[in-house]
């Protein structure tokens, strides 16, 4: 990245040297994959856990209102209990542990302006509730969090400090860079053109991304017509409800030849088939939400959150290397016009030793911009063995659509012969009923 850089400044410096017995003892295992591999499937991942995140009643007091989450894990066999700001501080030490990893977001702890006028607040907890749990499972399946310590401690700890707790296991370890194995030697495992292969990656994703969530919105769409479409078969119900239990005298003129005091009476009855049939519509609303929407919606939180990783590394560890060799490069200078224009040995000893400190700091930075393009080609093999989940998306879709259409069929057909009556003789009318257009 800026090694050509480094070179011109302190070829001395270029990178620290790996151990040549670290190295070789690492090599002299053939049949072993490269770490830099990542030898994951997607039923793998999926396996590691499941975690379900459910709200519990809400506590009031005088003055406070709070929700509240049972959060229970199938890996760990035990449910704990957790508030929002328990995820927000989980969230931030994920964040200072693996900064060179993808760490999903949270959603807002509050409504924002203007979402009340589109959406109830019991929709925004229940909205939140799920992004809660995408969060959750998104962590607790990545292969590198899913036994560390500070995930472990968040999915099992059952005291009330488990802030405290967690901030202990962070402060005992540091950050990712200080205890993988591998840190100083990502250099060693990177492909010649990893910067090619990066911007391609990142350039096919970006373009998936925004497929996927043209998906979503999609899938929303439907389901929210599902839903609509259920309110208006109920609503289309009463109505017939209503028009059969009108009590009101039929006209004397009118009744010899008038059939409508038997036809009301049984239109009086049909709000109950049309009840169930509106059941049946919100029902396949909430498949596909569960089963569609939601599955799209984890997919997508994890494209974000490798948007997020990448922006990470070209602002965090990339910057800080550049600006970090430009001070060097200042102070290289000031101690070449130190020895010109001779000043104060001990002005020039400070700046020495500046200068030695400089170097070091450049060093670890150097290594660290090394780990983070380490992590991030690993972290783009993930979402590439997380790219079969089309398939389960798609399965979900059509499995909906089927058991939606069968169901609604199957009540469709059992209203059809108890409308016989309402177009039979006795009524007055011919069966099937005749068409006015």
């Amino acid at each position: 990245l800026v090694s050509s850089e480094l070179d011109e400044l302190h070829p001395g410096i270029h990178c620290i040297p790996s151990p040549v017995s670290d190295i070789q003892t690492l090599r002299m295992q053939p049949s072993q994959e490269s770490p830099l591999i990542v030898s994951q499937t997607l039923d793998k991942l999926l396996a590691k856990d499941t975690v379900l995140v459910e709200l519990i009643p809400e506590k009031k007091g005088l003055f406070l209102k709070h929700v509240e989450y049972q959060i229970s894990s199938q890996h760990f066999k035990i449910s704990v209990y957790r508030r929002y700001s328990d995820f927000d501080v989980f969230h931030e030490l994920l964040l200072q542990r693996f900064a060179y990893r993808m760490v999903p977001a949270l959603p807002p702890k509050r409504m924002l302006k203007g979402v009340l006028t589109s959406m109830s607040e019991r929709e925004f907890i229940e909205g939140r509730r799920r992004a809660l749990g995408r969060f959750v499972n998104l962590v607790a399946r990545h292969p590198f969090f899913s036994e560390d310590e500070l995930v472990k401690t968040f999915l099992t700890f059952n005291g009330s400090d488990v802030q405290v707790k967690m901030r202990d296991a962070c402060k005992k370890v540091g950050d990712e860079f200080m205890t993988n194995r591998f840190a100083t030697l990502a250099k060693e495992y990177l492909p010649a053109d990893i910067q090619a292969q990066f911007s391609s990656s990142r350039e096919l994703i970006r373009n998936i991304h925004n497929s996927f969530h043209k998906l979503r919105d999609r899938a929303e769409r439907m389901a929210e017509r599902s839903k609509e479409n259920a309110t208006d078969l109920l609503m289309f119900g009463r109505e017939l409800s209503t028009l059969g239990s009108d009590g009101s005298p039929i006209p004397t003129l009118a009744s010899s030849q008038s059939t409508w005091g038997i036809l009301r009476q049984s239109l009086k009855g049909l709000s109950v088939e049309f009840a169930l049939l509106a059941d049946k519509g919100a029902q396949q609303g909430r498949r596909e939400e569960d089963d569609v929407v939601e599955k799209l919606n984890l997919f997508l939180d994890l494209l974000q959150s490798y948007r997020d990783l990448c922006e990470r590394h070209e602002k965090g560890v990339l910057h800080e290397h550049q600006k970090a060799l430009q001070k060097y490069g200042m102070m290289k200078r000031q101690m070449m016009s130190a020895t010109v224009q001779p000043k104060e040995q001990v002005s020039v000893e400070q700046l020495e030793s500046r200068i030695v400190q400089q170097e070091n700091a450049i060093q670890t930075m150097e290594l660290r911009n090394y780990f983070s393009l380490f992590c991030l080609h690993q972290e783009t093999q993930l979402i590439f063995t997380y790219l079969p989940i089309t398939s389960h998306i798609l399965g979900a879709f059509v499995n909906s659509q089927v058991q939606g259409h069968r169901e609604m069929g199957a009540v469709w057909n059992d209203l059809e012969p108890k409308l016989g009556c309402l177009f039979g003789v006795n009524n007055g009318m011919q069966s099937p009923p005749p068409t006015f257009i």
